[in-house]
């Protein structure tokens, strides 16, 4: 049997995060990394398109747990010891700088996850953590004054102390060996997807984007404004994405059939609506319906929607009837759509669900159950939405384990 200090179960960003920072911090402690798999810090490498959104340029901590639907207040008060202005900080001192793109998202000026990737590693070769790869833990122990760990082939090490930081998983069975320790799990459902619609006609538009749309769940008062992307399965893009996180637990109850209003215009309302069109028939009565679009649309949607209006594209403002003009104006604020299933979001899967917060100290992240045992990253019941927040949140309790 294999002994260390500290082992760390998972080599994910909150994982790794940990290692290094508590072999900087306890250069005395042997700190060993246990990874399921065969591959490091797969989820850096994969997000944002490749270029790794590393946190959001959100410095003000109420506003920023804000944008976390499970975990708000435990994380409004772990990010008051290591926020985003310290991961900033944190990744400088290694010279690694990061760039601010206009809606707060964080990318390293490399716009490469890579850069990141090469950064922790170099700070595990440093520090000398060591690191085992293929090491699926499946079964922990607490026997005199010291954690068991075994693998599902067999293979076991022993630590005084240990950090779960293995990520989410997908199915509740998977958490039996933690509930074993006697903590309650919330039961896993998926975050972050898209939206399917099968079949229907709007996804010939597919590859046109938004700018600012506003979505909102029928028969609940969870909506969502942002852009918004027209795929060839459906709807995507942040709007949709933060939708999903907030709506997670019901969507899950609902098993993913549902419907939505879009409101493409959200700076309008139908009667703001209902005057610009009146005007337009006064000001510009020749010009065809489906050729005026000063509303900042895109032109092929903006003819989408003309056509879902049962309005003929020789149809000129002049002659608009009430009910058609009335029919528009709904499409625009209130385009309603059957949502039939969800989409895992790239490889950017994540999970709502895993322990339960109240039983894990937020000063250090120790479990109040069992003294010694540490929970960092998304294995804590704890997600946000997309824009570097679920990054940020394993960075800041990986600090906070290697800290205690």
């Amino acid at each position: 049997m294999q002994s260390a200090d500290f082992i760390i179960v998972g080599g994910g960003a909150a994982g790794i995060f940990c290692a290094v920072n508590m072999a900087r911090l306890h250069p005395d402690r042997r700190v060993l990394v246990l990874e399921k798999s065969g591959k490091l810090l797969s989820k850096v490498r994969i997000s944002g398109g490749g270029r790794c959104n590393v946190t959001h340029a959100c410095f003000d901590i109420d506003e920023l747990s804000r944008r976390y639907p499970r975990g708000g207040t435990f994380v409004k008060k772990t990010f008051h010891q290591f926020g985003p202005a310290d991961t900033v900080q944190w990744f400088a001192e290694r010279g690694v700088k990061l760039k601010t793109e206009e809606d707060g998202r964080m990318f390293p000026v490399s716009n490469s996850s890579q850069t990141i990737i090469d950064c922790l590693m170099q700070e595990v070769n440093r520090y000398r953590v060591t690191i085992e790869m293929n090491a699926d833990v499946k079964d922990l122990k607490y026997v005199n004054d010291h954690f068991e760990l075994i693998s599902a082939t067999g293979r076991s090490w022993q630590a005084p102390a240990v950090c779960i930081a293995c990520g989410g998983f997908p199915k509740l069975s998977q958490f039996d060996w933690l509930a074993a320790t006697g903590h309650a799990i919330e039961p896993p459902v998926p975050s972050l997807f898209t939206f399917n619609m099968p079949g229907h006609s709007i996804t010939k538009l597919m590859g046109l984007s938004v700018e600012q749309a506003r979505v909102r769940i029928a028969g609940s008062k969870l909506e969502s404004t942002g852009p918004l992307l027209i795929t060839h399965w459906g709807l995507s893009g942040p709007a949709i994405l933060r939708l999903s996180a907030w709506a997670a637990r019901e969507l899950h109850d609902r098993q993913y059939n549902f419907s939505i209003t879009v409101n493409w215009l959200p700076a309008h309302h139908e009667e703001s609506l209902r005057t610009l069109f009146q005007q337009y028939r006064q000001q510009i009565p020749a010009q065809k319906v489906s050729n005026r679009n000063q509303l900042g649309l895109p032109h092929r949607l903006w003819e989408y929607l003309v056509q879902e209006s049962h309005i003929s594209p020789e149809r000129r403002w002049a002659d608009l009837s009430s009910k058609e003009q009335n029919q528009l104006i709904r499409n625009c604020c209130h385009h309603t759509f059957d949502i039939k299933g969800k989409t895992t979001f790239k490889d950017e899967f994540v999970t709502a669900g895993g322990i339960r917060l109240s039983e894990v100290d937020h000063r250090t992240l120790m479990s109040r159950k069992v003294p010694g045992l540490y929970f960092a990253g998304e294995i804590l019941d704890v997600d946000g939405i997309t824009g570097g927040y679920n990054f940020q949140h394993a960075w800041t309790s990986g600090m906070i384990v290697a800290k205690s």
